[in-house]
C-alpha cells in the first residue's frame, strides 16, 4: 500500500473481511480536513485486489478535492466492495459494510456509486447514520436521494460554460458533442444537451443502452471502440476512468473534453498533453460535483446547518461553471494544464 503510486499520504485505509456475508470491502480515508470525508461505494468486480485498492486511493483522493471545490465541508473518501465475477450482492454483505462504516466512528459517509442503489443504501442505514443517498420517501423525489439527476444536471452547466469559454457561443445548439456512456448520468446529460439542440453521437458498451437512447433523442450511436475518435467539438466522457492517455489523446478530434467520468486521466502527464493539444479539459472533480452536492445537502441538513431544499442544492450547483472558469482563466494566465492548477486549487484548500 505505502508503495502504491495512488497513495497520497491518506489518513485511515480500512480492509474489511466478514467470513459470514462473504463482503470484502477497502474504505479509504483520504483527508478529513474539512470535515468527515464522504464520497459513494463502489461495487465492482476488480481483476484482483491491488486494483481494487488503487480504484479507492484514486477516488477517495478525487473525492477530497471535488469536496473542497465545491465549497462543503466536508473531507474525501471511498468505499469499494470487491465483487465476485457474478456480482452477488446480498443483504447481509450490505449490513455488515454498514457496521464497518459504523466502527470509523462518523469518519466516513457513504452514498451510492457504479453497481449501489438506493435501496443498497437503505440497508446499510439500518447498521449506521453515516450513510446518504437514501431512498425518497413517498411518491416525489427528495433532496439526498438519486443523486445520477444532480450530477447530470452540472455537467450540462459545465459543457455549455466550457463551449462558451473555447468556442464562443452562449448556445450548445447544433453543437457536436460525442457521449461515451449512458448510463444514469450520461443519459441525464444527453436528454439536456438534446433538448438544448446539441448534435449528439453516443456510445456504451450496452450498445442496444446507447442505441435505444439515439432513437429517443434523434442521435446517432456508434461503437463503444469509435466514440474517442469521432469527430466533434466536445468529447464527453462518462463512464469509468483512466481513459485519457497518450495515445487517446493524441487520437481526439475534439476542442474540448468535458463529462462526468471520474479520473479520467491516466496520469497527471496526461493533462499537460490536452493542454499541449490545445484541447480545454473540465477538471471531472469539478464538473461532476453536482451528486455529491445533493447528498452532502441532506446529510448537513441533519445538524440544521443548511437548508434541505432543492434551492439549495441549486443554488451551490450553479457554482460550478465559475468555478470552472476560474481553473481556465488562472490556466491560460500561468501556462498550465487545468488539471494542474485545479489540484494545487484543491490541496491549498484541504491543509496540503
Amino acid at each position: 500500500m505505502w508503495n502504491n503510486p495512488a497513495f497520497d499520504d491518506h489518513e485511515k485505509i480500512t480492509l474489511v473481511h466478514d467470513r459470514g456475508s462473504g463482503l470484502r470491502a477497502i474504505i479509504a480515508i483520504h483527508s478529513t480536513h474539512l470535515g468527515p470525508s464522504a464520497g459513494g461505494t463502489r461495487f465492482w468486480h476488480y481483476a484482483d485486489s491491488a486494483a481494487a485498492l488503487t480504484d479507492a486511493l484514486r477516488l477517495s483522493q478525487g473525492m477530497s478535492y471535488k469536496n473542497a471545490l465545491a465549497g462543503l465541508p466536508m473531507g474525501g473518501g471511498k468505499a469499494v466492495i470487491l465483487a465476485d465475477a457474478d456480482r452477488t450482492k446480498t443483504e447481509d454483505m450490505m449490513l455488515a459494510f454498514g457496521d464497518a462504516i459504523e466502527k470509523l466512528g462518523g469518519d466516513y459517509v457513504t452514498a451510492e456509486d457504479v453497481g449501489i442503489t438506493e435501496a443498497d443504501m437503505d440497508i446499510v442505514h439500518r447498521r449506521t447514520r453515516h450513510v446518504t443517498g437514501l431512498s425518497a420517501k413517498g411518491d416525489e423525489p427528495t433532496v439526498g436521494s438519486d443523486p445520477g439527476p444532480f450530477t447530470s444536471y452540472g455537467i450540462y452547466l459545465g459543457v455549455k460554460q466550457a463551449v462558451k469559454h473555447k468556442l464562443g457561443k452562449d448556445s450548445v445548439a447544433g453543437v457536436h458533442v460525442a457521449l461515451q456512456g449512458t448510463g444514469s448520468v450520461g443519459s441525464g446529460l444527453a436528454r439536456h444537451l438534446a433538448k438544448d439542440g446539441a448534435t449528439l453521437t453516443l456510445a456504451d458498451v450496452d450498445a442496444a443502452r446507447a442505441a435505444n437512447l439515439a432513437d429517443e433523442l434523434g442521435a446517432k450511436a456508434v461503437p463503444a471502440d469509435a466514440i474517442l475518435t469521432t469527430p466533434c467539438d466536445v468529447f464527453s466522457p462518462n463512464a469509468l476512468g483512466a481513459i485519457l492517455t497518450a495515445d487517446s489523446i493524441a487520437a481526439l478530434d475534439c476542442a474540448v473534453v468535458a463529462g462526468g467520468a471520474n479520473n479520467q486521466l491516466a496520469t497527471v502527464a496526461d493533462g499537460d498533453r490536452l493542454h499541449a493539444r490545445g484541447i480545454l479539459w473540465a477538471p471531472d472533480y469539478v464538473i461532476n460535483a453536482g451528486g455529491i452536492i445533493s447528498v452532502a445537502v441532506e446529510y448537513l441538513s441533519r445538524d440544521g446547518s443548511v437548508p434541505a431544499t432543492f434551492e439549495e442544492v441549486d443554488r451551490r450547483i450553479a457554482q460550478i461553471p465559475g468555478r470552472l472558469q476560474s481553473i481556465w482563466q488562472e490556466s491560460e494566465a500561468e501556462g498550465l494544464a487545468a488539471n494542474r492548477v485545479a489540484d494545487a486549487m484543491a490541496r491549498a484548500a484541504i491543509g496540503r
